[in-house]
């Protein structure tokens, strides 16, 4: 019996990633080492960093007024980081509430700098959640003035909504949380000032993030910004000022080698396209499952889901695990089930999946 995870965070990486590192581990390159022993400034390793970085300019057309950086702390960090070197105190920033993620980042973004929301998820008519469009953001023109950028997540990873279009902001730097949907698909980097993302859903394991940013937002950090979190300091440094997470940042690459392996971001995008489009059409062609989201924010990465009788849910999960597909559970802010269908997810976990839930339905229902 096949095993597929399904878990948001940390997520599966792709077999051949974890099989190479696996025969990589005690002695990579003949040197006698694991990766994760040699010194981050030795040849080897900034070489490993120096190509890592080269493919992921590759894959998403990076243009060259953008540098990109490996840090630590995660996506919670850069809720800290963005406000901190972007923002001064007297600054606003503006915010797209979409879900969890995005709330998280209006709070941590207040302690730094002035906030606003220019709009939050609602619920239609049908008791489905949206995103308002840009025609009912709440802003004046003095805010768009005082504005040093507007944060948004593109996907939230909890709640299932996802966001397909950046919204358009004339000259405010539009900063976005891509920690559950980067390198999931093409896109247009020129879009934003900053993007970032934690590594564990799509580029690799958990205590990296990756942080693109465009040259002109560099210098201005707050006075107070931690050396450690200050972009300019880790641009000058090429991601190194202090010890980076090595062996993260090495398998990132590995999973960088393997998406271009791949056929690349339009390639990998079809792959996901087709796996959620069969997952929402179990979802939707049986009542005993049900997605609260509007079709028109439906997540391509995370797939939430409830049954028609909550006191299934343990005999659902507990069911699935025996058969293979683990970490269905919900988070706990929502309950439910989720199913996370990442870029290493292949289609046939999927099919097991949309299998079992029929069965499921089928039997108990």
């Amino acid at each position: 019996m096949q095993h597929f995870n399904f878990s948001a965070g940390p997520a599966m990486l792709p077999a051949d990633v974890m099989q190479q590192a696996q025969a990589e581990f005690l002695n990579w390159q003949n040197l006698g080492s694991s990766v994760m022993e040699i010194s981050h400034r030795s040849k080897p390793f900034i070489e490993v960093a120096a190509q890592a970085e080269q493919d992921l300019r590759d894959l998403l057309a990076i243009p060259d007024n953008y540098k990109v950086l490996f840090l630590q702390g995660g996506g919670r960090g850069q809720f800290a980081s963005v406000p901190l070197n972007i923002a001064q105190p007297t600054d606003l920033s503006l915010h797209l509430q979409s879900g969890s993620w995005s709330k998280g980042a209006v709070e941590e973004a207040a302690k730094y700098t002035r906030t606003h929301v220019v709009t939050q998820d609602a619920v239609n008519a049908a008791g489905q959640r949206y995103v308002p469009d840009q025609t009912q953001w709440t802003l004046t023109d003095e805010q768009r003035q005082q504005a040093a950028y507007l944060h948004y997540c593109p996907n939230e990873t909890v709640d299932g909504i996802a966001i397909f279009e950046p919204p358009k902001c004339d000259k405010i730097p539009v900063v976005a949380d891509m920690s559950s949907t980067i390198l999931s698909g093409p896109l247009n980097v020129s879009d934003y000032g900053v993007i970032y993302a934690s590594a564990q859903k799509n580029i690799g394991p958990s205590g990296l993030a990756v942080v693109i940013v465009r040259d002109d937002l560099l210098n201005q950090a707050q006075s107070i910004t931690p050396s450690f979190l200050n972009y300019t300091l880790a641009a000058n440094n090429d991601s190194m000022y202090n010890t980076p997470p090595t062996y993260s940042w090495y398998l990132s690459g590995l999973v960088f080698k393997w998406l271009k392996a791949q056929g690349g971001l339009s390639a990998i995008s079809q792959r996901n396209e087709a796996k959620a489009a069969l997952l929402y059409q179990t979802v939707d062609n049986n009542d005993f499952y049900h997605n609260n989201v509007a079709l028109a924010h439906r997540s391509i990465m995370n797939v939430p889901f409830t049954l028609a009788d909550p006191a299934l849910d343990k005999e659902f999960l507990m069911l699935a695990e025996a058969n293979g597909l683990a970490a269905l559970k919900g988070h706990r802010s929502v309950g439910g089930m989720r199913a996370s269908i990442y870029n290493a997810m292949p289609i046939e976990g999927v099919q097991a999946l949309t299998e079992f839930m029929q069965e499921f339905a089928r039997t108990k229902g």
